[in-house]
């Protein structure tokens, strides 16, 4: 009975099937489940082994073609030479009297007091400006209304009145004084005809004018910054003063700076206004000179290439001065005029030429 068991056991191992490799076992159930996806990988294996490898050392590199870029140089070289030709061989240009009178004693002093007028009507133009920009965003109704009156007034009437008005202010005021209003105190008191002198006159009406449009510049400059970052500063417990020059002074100097210095430049060649006080600066010099010896145009000349001088002058401080304030806004600061010479000089064929060239 034990015997004939043994020997059913045994046929019955022998008959059972090998069990499977899981390896077998897994590839399978793939085939099974993406028949697709399982040829799509033996035909991208078979494109892999088949395709040679690309090779772009037979290729010619062809340079982009500007034609019109071509044309519209030539036009302005041909432009620009035939200004420079006709600049150089019109004798009534009087290039010798220009030289003759550019460097002169009397247009000298003359710039001396233009430059004077800039630093001092600039200066406390902006200074002003800036009070009255700080007013205009002031709750109070009456300090914003006396900032908008100010800029209103300043800004709706000609230079050239202000002038005039500043200079015969003596008419309608005959003394200055300064004491307790609405009483008979005074601790000063001079005539309005000694204190308001033509320099006087000049640099008053020059700093109002200045100021009105600063306001209008700094304010704009001021609501430029996001209003969330000074709740974002008051909320880490930043204390206001240290919000305002750190926070909002830096980001809207970036905004305030390109027009304040069109307005100073402006005020450079705004100067010239004061000829009418009979003010010896470098456009009333001028007028002086060219009176006398009847050479108009080369002293206008003379005035037009210092005016050129000095705004090219406060054109590179405007470039370095935005270029500082640039740092939190660009991540790579616009390289000097140093820098991009360099740059060319690096990498220009020719360049490069000439020196492998002298190399040899």
């Amino acid at each position: 009975m034990s015997s004939a068991a043994t020997t059913v056991a045994q046929s019955a191992q022998q008959s059972a099937p090998e069990p499977a490799p899981a390896s077998a076992f897994l590839e399978h159930s793939a085939v099974e489940e993406s028949p697709t996806a399982a040829a799509a990988q033996g035909a991208a294996a078979q494109g892999a082994v088949a395709r040679p490898a690309a090779g772009y050392s037979g290729y010619k590199l062809v340079p982009a073609r500007h034609p019109w870029r071509w044309v519209g140089t030539a036009v302005v070289a041909l432009g620009v030479v035939a200004v420079a030709w006709s600049l150089a061989t019109n004798p009534r240009w009087e290039w010798g009297v220009v030289a003759q009178w550019f460097t002169a004693q009397s247009v000298v002093n003359g710039l001396v007091e233009t430059l004077k007028l800039t630093a001092i009507s600039g200066a406390l133009g902006f200074v002003l400006g800036f009070i009255l920009a700080l007013m205009r965003l002031s709750a109070s109704p009456l300090l914003l209304s006396v900032s908008w009156t100010f800029s209103w007034i300043f800004r709706s009437t000609p230079l050239l009145v202000q002038m005039l008005l500043w200079y015969n202010l003596g008419y309608l005021y005959e003394k200055i004084s300064l004491g307790i209003p609405f009483t008979d105190i005074r601790f000063f008191e001079v005539q309005t005809t000694t204190l308001i002198s033509q320099f006087a006159a000049a640099v008053l009406g020059l700093t109002l004018n200045q100021a009105a449009y600063s306001a209008e510049i700094i304010r704009g400059g001021i609501l430029s910054v996001d209003p969330g970052q000074l709740e974002a500063a008051a909320a880490l417990g930043i204390p206001a003063w240290r919000r305002s020059t750190r926070i909002v002074l830096p980001q809207a100097m970036r905004a305030i700076l390109p027009t304040a210095f069109n307005e100073i430049i402006g005020l450079v060649k705004g100067t010239s206004i004061v000829y009418v006080l009979a003010y010896s600066e470098l456009f009333y010099t001028v007028q002086v000179i060219y009176n006398r010896t009847q050479q108009v145009l080369p002293l206008l000349l003379v005035a037009t290439l210092w005016y050129v001088a000095i705004t090219s002058v406060l054109s590179i401080f405007q470039y370095y001065i935005e270029r500082h304030y640039s740092k939190g806004a660009v991540r790579n600061l616009p390289l000097t005029p140093l820098q991009k010479a360099r740059k060319f000089f690096s990498t220009h064929p020719a360049v490069n030429f000439d020196r492998a060239k002298d190399a040899r």
